[in-house]
């Protein structure tokens, strides 16, 4: 009994001592005031993305665009939000950036990122989704968002502090019973518990202040922040309305995300009646 008394107290302070290295690790978003745990250096983040770049740009299946008709708005779009980027709460971190971008042709990928460190890349199955540079300037904002505000970072040490958990409460497990299958099965149970209550909505924030932040840098950048709007109407006709459920999946829902982007609309036309409206060219036609 002892023992047991004794393999819990140790378990609580292993617990104890994972929730203090996060604490020491929290910071806040400026725009948002929400708390994140960070327990990888910026220097880490931006090495890693560095890496992972690269890692993109030299598979042979990547084909990068040399048509000065994808190329050039993509670019003109990029150097307009990293400017804003330069402008904002993040001007610090975004004048620390490295900033790279790339246009990848690949007309079935509806996609865009934006790494730590700032290597971005475009794929141009998004044109038709995002149509117009206000469009692009709304996906590019959304992702260089993802950047600054180190979401990636704290996905990483999220995850990092729920392994260790899990760790910790499987010793606890066997040391309380020594029932291995019980211990494995309470295991599996708080793993999909983890992963649903905790990893996903997570996520969910990470995507709804991507949002938030991107619509801001996009209206500082002079492009309507309204065509944010309509980019998430498109891309849930070309869904056609299908994918997870808003409970399983790591993005806000299409209805909710355009709900969320109407709420934040004022504060973004605020922003953007200040600034010299660019004009909002079509992008090139893929097919």
């Amino acid at each position: 009994m002892k023992k047991v008394i004794k393999s819990s107290q140790s378990v609580l302070a292993l617990v104890m001592a994972v929730g203090l290295a996060g604490l020491a690790g929290c910071e806040t978003n400026p725009y948002t005031g929400r708390s994140q745990l960070l327990m990888i250096s910026v220097d880490q983040e931006m090495q890693m993305g560095a890496q992972a770049y690269g890692q993109v740009k030299n598979d042979p299946k990547m084909h990068q665009s040399q048509d000065p008709r994808e190329v050039e708005p993509v670019r003109r779009v990029a150097a307009r939000i990293i400017e804003a980027a330069k402008r904002s709460k993040y001007a610090e971190m975004a004048n620390q950036f490295q900033w790279e971008v790339t246009v990848i042709k690949d007309d079935k990928t509806m996609n865009a990122f934006a790494l730590p460190g700032g290597k971005i890349a475009v794929y141009t199955g998004i044109f038709p989704v995002a149509k117009t540079e206000a469009g692009l300037a709304a996906v590019l904002g959304h992702e260089v968002t993802h950047a600054l505000a180190r979401h990636g970072a704290e996905r990483m040490s999220q995850g990092q502090l729920t392994n260790a958990a899990l760790q910790v409460l499987g010793t606890a497990a066997g040391a309380a019973g020594g029932n291995a299958m019980l211990g494995q099965a309470a295991m599996a149970a708080l793993g999909a518990g983890a992963q649903v209550g905790v990893l996903l909505p997570f996520s969910r924030k990470h995507e709804s202040e991507a949002d938030y932040i991107g619509i801001l840098l996009a209206a500082d950048a002079g492009y309507d922040p309204r065509e944010s709007v309509h980019l998430w109407e498109r891309m849930e006709q070309m869904s056609g309305g299908k994918g997870p459920a808003e409970f399983l999946s790591t993005h806000p829902g299409h209805e909710t995300r355009i709900e969320q982007l109407k709420k934040w609309m004022p504060e973004a036309m605020a922003i953007y009646q200040t600034k010299q409206a660019v004009p909002a060219g079509e992008l090139p036609v893929v097919r």
